[in-house]
């Protein structure tokens, strides 16, 4: 019995029997070992060159989306035609478009309902997918089953082919469309991400000792199980946040996604697609900053992997 209670105190809750110094140390061990995983992650992540630039580079976009003002005070619909498809200039390092507006305040308000559409879907996905990944993972039975059942179904569609037909039918394409659109068609992958790590960490025995003393079923979820299975949740959600990117400029490209007067990198590529061989700098300035944001998440993504992952220390 001594055995267990040490074992129960271990997971983070309050010792149940005994005090002194051996019962201490008992009730804080499974906060510790969480501690230093996460310290030990942070540490490597810092100590990497790759990380640290790719997450540099998503900040200094982030600051774009956030604060356009920082990085231009040029209007972006302040346009004359008089201007129109003028290159590249000390003034204007990005030029002007085919409307004469500022090509580089265009690109950096663009980046805002890129980056918003990314963040809010990524986020549905990771809280409605999450939950319903670890209550399926965690309860098993019917509730697996009718969660795993709902998973498979969305499984079944296209995620491009879903997505342009749902645009099409909402007849509505702004941000909160978009975004949701993307979260409804991604939400499973996350989950069954989740359920998979809830499955294999429900079984270890920390668990077993806290739910031996009488921890609840919450406390178990996300006091005990949810520390240990979130990691690859975060990894995944990482690297998707560049594929939301991609999929708002893919969209918008189609003709399904934003449209003018909103300004956003995908506009910028479609509107500029035809110029290429005469004016290639209209459709590379947002092309780069496109591929840059992207691939800086999905190395972001890389290494956080590799330092969540005991296997590759």
């Amino acid at each position: 019995m001594s055995d267990l209670t040490s074992a129960g105190t271990a997971v983070g809750g309050a010792p149940i029997g005994g005090h002194g110094p051996g019962a201490d140390t008992a009730a804080t061990g499974g906060k510790e070992r969480s501690a230093s995983l996460w310290a030990d992650a942070r540490r490597q992540l810092v100590r990497d060159p790759v990380f640290v630039i790719a997450f540099l580079y998503v900040l200094v976009v982030g600051s774009m989306a956030a604060f356009p003002k920082l990085w231009t005070s040029q209007d972006p619909r302040d346009c004359t035609t008089d201007r129109s498809r003028i290159p590249p200039s000390w003034d204007h390092p990005f030029g002007f478009d085919t409307l004469g507006c500022d090509y580089y305040s265009h690109a950096i308000y663009g980046a805002r309902p890129s980056m918003t559409i990314a963040i809010m879907a990524t986020g549905a996905m990771v809280i409605v997918g999450g939950v319903l990944g670890m209550l399926a993972g965690y309860y098993g039975g019917w509730t697996d089953t009718i969660i795993s059942r709902l998973m498979d179904i969305f499984f079944s569609l296209p995620f491009l082919l879903g997505a342009i037909v749902f645009l099409t039918v909402i007849k509505r394409q702004n941000i909160w469309t978009i975004a949701g659109v993307l979260f409804l068609l991604s939400w499973p992958t996350i989950a069954r991400i989740m359920r998979g790590s809830v499955i294999s960490s429900k079984d270890l025995d920390y668990v077993h000792a806290a739910k031996a003393v009488g921890a609840t079923n919450g406390r178990l979820m996300f006091r005990h199980i949810l520390p240990n299975a979130i990691a690859p949740m975060l990894v995944y959600a990482t690297i998707v946040l560049g594929a939301f990117v991609t999929a708002e400029a893919t969209l918008t490209f189609l003709g399904v996604g934003l449209q003018p007067p909103t300004q956003s990198w995908g506009i910028m590529i479609s509107a500029h697609q035809v110029y290429f061989l005469e004016d290639p700098w209209l459709l590379l300035f947002p092309c780069g900053l496109l591929v840059g944001t992207v691939l800086s998440f999905i190395l972001m993504g890389d290494a956080l992997r590799d330092a969540l992952d005991p296997k590759f220390r």
